[in-house]
Parts: structure tokens; C-alpha cells; sequence
């Protein structure tokens, strides 16, 4: 039988939905998760580093959630962050149903839809936040940085969260090519969270 991924289009999978709830920043979160979408077991340790080193900036403008799953990086900076304007993206559709419905659980306005990496994408940000999937592959991957490069306002800031055994640090030279600037903020657990500023 051919592996399903959760970067594919797998709308015809099984569903098994279930309810995770969890407790971040002295807030109590309600998501929503199914089968085909990352992480569907709950968040993830590399999404929470990426989220405590992203909870750190300023986190002000327009933010993209790149590659959101069922939302918890683009639905948790807006409940903490409420001015910031969120859009989430993910090329899966079965992520982009959940996130809009964690959104509505959670009771926040954020923008929602489908898109394959940046394809889609038409706007520019002050922060792009990823999770990024590595078993799409380095092409992908490094599509998404090059895109983020591009999509980001003057002074936008890239965060990137990616275990050190699965390429951290030639992810880390790669940002560095584009950007011109590379630094690892965070080392936790596995987990480097790099950063990038567009200058």
C-alpha cells in the first residue's frame, strides 16, 4: 500500500478525530486533530520550542504560519499576540479544515487556506514561523526559506524549528546563502530554532 503523507493531498484517508487540550503560557488551548495531518497525536515537542522562541519577539504585523497543521503555531500567537494579523497556510487540505475550525474553538480571527508551499501566498509579513516537513524532502525545504526570503517584509524576521539530526545544520548554511544572516536562538531537546532577518 503507497504511504500516505501528511504534505499530500489525502482527503480520502479514514478520519479519526479527537480532542487534545494543553496548557501554554498560563493559557488552556482546545484543538481539534484527525488522521493525515502532522502531529495528530497532540503538539509536538519541535512546534512548543518553536513557539516559546517565537513568543520571545516582538510579534508585531502580519504573520504567516507556514505549513500549519490543524493551527497551533498561528492559533496560539494570536490568542497571546491579539493585534497581529495570522494567516495560517498548509498544502493539505484535511490541515486547513482543522485549523479554520481550531480557529473558530478557540474564537479568534485569523486567515486561513490552502497552498503549496508559497504558491498561493501574495502578501508579505513581518514573521514567517515553519515547522518545516522534512520528509518532503531538501528541495522543498529549502523552497520554503528562499520563499520566505521573498515574501518578508524589510526587517522580517524567518524562524525555523528542524532537529539537528535531521539537518539543522545545513539548514542553517542554506538561510545563511539567502538571507546573509543566520542564528541558532534556541538549542532544546534536539531542537534548533534558527533565525533570520531580511535586511
Amino acid at each position: 500500500m503507497e504511504q500516505r503523507h501528511y504534505f499530500t493531498d489525502n482527503r480520502d484517508l479514514a478520519s479519526l478525530r479527537k480532542q487534545h487540550a494543553f496548557r501554554l503560557f498560563d493559557h488552556d488551548f482546545v484543538f481539534v486533530t484527525d488522521l493525515g495531518v502532522f502531529s495528530k497525536d497532540g503538539l509536538d515537542e519541535g512546534t512548543k520550542v518553536l513557539l516559546e522562541a517565537s513568543l520571545k519577539e516582538p510579534l508585531e504585523g502580519d504573520l504567516l504560519d507556514l505549513g500549519c497543521g490543524w493551527g497551533p503555531v498561528g492559533i496560539v500567537c494570536k490568542t497571546l499576540r491579539p493585534l497581529l494579523h495570522v494567516t495560517c497556510v498548509d498544502v493539505n487540505d484535511r490541515a486547513v479544515e482543522l485549523c479554520q475550525e481550531n480557529a473558530t474553538l478557540a474564537n479568534i480571527d485569523i486567515t486561513v487556506s490552502q497552498s503549496d508551499g508559497f504558491e498561493n501566498i501574495h502578501h508579505h509579513y513581518n514573521y514567517i514561523l515553519t515547522n518545516p516537513p522534512i520528509r518532503a524532502g531538501k528541495a522543498i525545504i529549502y523552497a520554503f526559506f528562499q520563499g520566505a526570503y521573498e515574501h518578508l517584509l524589510p526587517h522580517g524576521v524567518l524562524l525555523v524549528v528542524i532537529r539537528k539530526q535531521q539537518g539543522a545544520e545545513s539548514a542553517m548554511r542554506k538561510i545563511q546563502d539567502i538571507f546573509g544572516n543566520c542564528e541558532r536562538v534556541t538549542r532544546e531537546k534536539g531542537y534548533w530554532i534558527l533565525k533570520a532577518v531580511k535586511h
